[in-house]
């Protein structure tokens, strides 16, 4: 037997199911925003730069992250840099970008996909060998906001994981990146559900398009006029402007004042807080 529903209960569901029609494109909608396992709308990381030298404006906050094990930027109040590359694939340019860390004795964290363990193992274990981080940014670098399941979203962080075990025989460390920076908040509670930590950024510029490489001029105009303390750097190993500026302007950030820290110390930072 079907249990009565009060009177006032009933004109207020009534008035909801009104105003979802007249407002938000209907009944559907209204099913849509109340099911237990609609994904969240897909996000792209933005920045906007509002002030020179200044932490820019992102798409949340660096508290509101912190609430999913995520971050974008680190103590703004150091000048301290934590310098990361996403690593899709080794075009030649990597052994230069190793040089000039090494150079510099800063370490960098880089963001890789399977493609770049399967073909390039011998950097790999130079990059680790040199005190470098490794991290996941996914097997096959598809858009993750549009992966609904943990399955598969841990199949493509555990892809990455298991091929960097078998060819330096080391656990990886549980850093991740999304790729192109499209996440949703379901995948950053997915990526903590499985111990990582999601790492977006607070400093790039269009370095990837091979056809269509920054000038020098133009990559110092925007990274050392956007640099600010506490910046998560954002580079990419494929670019052939960052293996030939690198030395250069990692010498100029120590000019300003900067110093070079990990992802490591940055969570140590912020889990001290």
């Amino acid at each position: 037997m079907l249990k009565k529903i009060p009177y006032k209960k009933c004109i207020i569901m009534a008035a909801i199911l009104i105003c979802a029609y007249f407002f938000g494109g209907g009944i559907a909608m209204l099913v849509q925003v109340y099911a237990k396992d609609t994904i969240k709308a897909e996000e792209n990381w933005g920045l906007g730069f509002p002030t020179e030298g200044q932490p820019p404006k992102a798409n949340t906050t660096a508290d509101e992250l912190k609430k999913y094990d995520s971050y974008y930027i680190g103590d703004t109040g150091k000048k301290v840099i934590y310098l990361t590359f996403d690593a899709g694939y080794e075009n030649g340019n990597m052994p230069a970008i190793l040089d000039a860390l090494k150079k510099h004795n800063a370490h960098a964290t880089f963001f890789v996909v399977g493609n770049f363990i399967n073909t390039s193992p011998e950097l790999l274990k130079r990059i680790v060998a040199e005190g470098n981080q490794v991290g996941n940014h996914t097997y096959n670098h598809p858009n993750m906001s549009s992966i609904a399941s943990k399955e598969a979203f841990e199949k493509e962080l555990g892809g990455v994981e298991k091929a960097y075990e078998e060819i330096t025989g080391q656990k990886m460390t549980k850093y991740y990146r999304p790729p192109q920076g499209k996440y949703s908040v379901h995948n950053l509670e997915m990526a903590k559900e499985l111990g990582y930590k999601t790492f977006f950024w607070s400093l790039a510029y269009v370095d990837w398009l091979q056809d269509k490489q920054p000038t020098k001029e133009a990559a110092f105009k925007k990274l050392l006029g956007r640099i600010h303390p506490g910046a998560i750097v954002l580079l990419h190993s494929t670019s052939k402007t960052n293996a030939e500026i690198l030395d250069e302007l990692l010498t100029k950030w120590e000019g300003m004042g900067y110093t070079f820290g990990t992802l490591d110390d940055l969570v140590k930072a912020s889990s001290s807080k």
